[in-house]
């Protein structure tokens, strides 16, 4: 029997859209201790109607390389994950590779996690008489 610590917690309730973002958030790339979410790996996520109050999730997202030695696990940790949702009945998920990902695809929360300048190529702020030299 598994313990609570090692289950994710699922939403309460009937399906919400909202709750496809919260499952994801909880897959991460386990080579990257950051959230797909954050990581800008997710491009589009959305739930289609398909019989009796049932639904298809669909997920469109990338991988931060194409030769990603992970990608059949975080794929099939997306596809359990929104499996386990109330009124879900079939999952898809599209790994793509256009457009590229690139660091500028993750959160600021992601950045400062692995310890990324939020800010890195933005347009140096003013700092009156001295010239910022980056």
């Amino acid at each position: 029997m598994m313990n609570s610590a090692n289950q994710s917690a699922l939403p309460a309730g009937p399906f919400r859209e909202e709750m496809i973002w919260q499952q994801l958030k909880t897959v991460r790339d386990p080579e990257i201790p950051v959230n797909i979410v954050d990581l800008g790996l997710v491009y589009a996520a959305s739930a289609v109607p398909v019989e009796s109050g049932c639904r298809r999730i669909e997920v469109r997202m990338t991988l931060t390389a194409p030769g990603c030695a992970m990608s059949d696990v975080i794929k099939a940790e997306v596809e359990r994950k929104l499996a386990s949702l109330p009124e879900v009945k079939e999952v898809r998920v599209d790994v793509v590779f256009d457009p590229p990902w690139d660091k500028s695809r993750m959160s600021d929360a992601a950045k400062l996690q692995l310890g990324f300048d939020a800010d890195y190529g933005a347009e140096p702020k003013s700092s009156g008489p001295f010239k910022v030299v980056r």
